[in-house]
């Protein structure tokens, strides 16, 4: 996509520029298939770039302890700028822990607390790459960002908190739905700009949408029924891989009601590991002096 492959191309001469490539160390643990391509399409844009990256896959039976111990031997590597844990790990490890563990001058995901509260204060960090990309978008496609009211549905630390504050900082005029949101179409439905990222595929209908806003959809779900997915014209695809993709905006009702919307797949996706390719060469900069 035009975006992605703009945000890359800005990199690369300030890849160039540094007296080593940039290195990003991706620790996957477990055998999730998601993360196992995702994490493919994110050493695959590391090589793309000239950006020296490492997989570390750990048994599925590690515990807490011992990732944690991995992160800290990553933190003290010269040769690692940037370090991205996989989530979501297996169940029986401290997830928080083996995160807070990342060194916040070496955290890709831009998910460290300190770093949290750097996008909180408006200072230079890493920040959170889903969110990041979201803004980057608006912006090539030119939408007003500033003085218009944007919505975000969700409220996870990954998506939901990031998003609002970067819209706040870009001068919009925020609103956080969730769960628990009292009448949220209409709350949704008074948005120019509506993210949605609460993890329930199709969950955004028309009700929610008003006519001519832009809505970003940062859902990924898989439809398994094929009812369902005949319902949300996805019976080709379904058909074709006995599953289905969709996103938390109900592809029908966003493509008739919407002004701009983000595809599911291939809209927000490709922008997120944009930005962690971002991160990466920005922590390279000020670990080297060039920043």
């Amino acid at each position: 996509m035009a975006v992605q492959h703009e945000i890359l191309s800005r990199l690369k001469p300030r890849i160039r520029k540094l007296g080593r490539p940039p290195g990003l160390a991706v620790v996957l643990a477990g055998h999730d298939p998601a993360s196992e391509i995702y994490v493919r399409s994110k050493i695959k844009a590391c090589a793309e770039l000239g950006i020296f990256s490492e997989k570390l896959t750990p048994s599925e039976t590690a515990t807490t302890e011992e990732l944690a111990a991995l992160v800290e031997e990553l933190n003290r590597r010269s040769d690692i700028d940037g370090i991205l844990v996989q989530m979501p790990l297996p169940k029986h490890v401290d997830a928080r822990r083996v995160l807070e563990t990342v060194a916040a001058d070496k955290d890709a995901d831009g998910f460290h607390p300190m770093n949290v509260g750097f996008l909180v204060a408006g200072r230079p960090a890493p920040r959170s790459c889903t969110p990041a990309g979201i803004v980057e978008l608006l912006k090539h496609y030119q939408i007003p960002i500033a003085g218009r009211h944007a919505v975000v549905l969700g409220r996870s630390d990954i998506v939901g908190k990031p998003m609002a504050l970067m819209l706040l900082q870009e001068n919009a005029t925020v609103t956080i739905c969730h769960s628990r949101t009292v009448n949220l179409p209409a709350m949704c439905r008074q948005a120019d700009i509506l993210v949605a990222a609460i993890g329930r595929a199709a969950f955004v209908t028309a009700d929610f949408i008003q006519p001519g806003a832009t809505v970003v959809d940062v859902g990924i779900n898989r439809i398994t029924d094929l009812a369902e997915a005949a319902r949300l014209g996805r019976s080709d695809e379904f058909a074709a891989k006995g599953k289905a993709v969709v996103g938390d905006v109900n592809p029908l009702d966003v493509a008739r009601v919407a002004g701009a919307y983000t595809p599911v797949p291939g809209g927000v996706g490709p922008l997120t590991i944009a930005m962690l390719m971002s991160n990466t060469v920005g922590l390279a900069e000020r670990h080297q002096g060039a920043a």
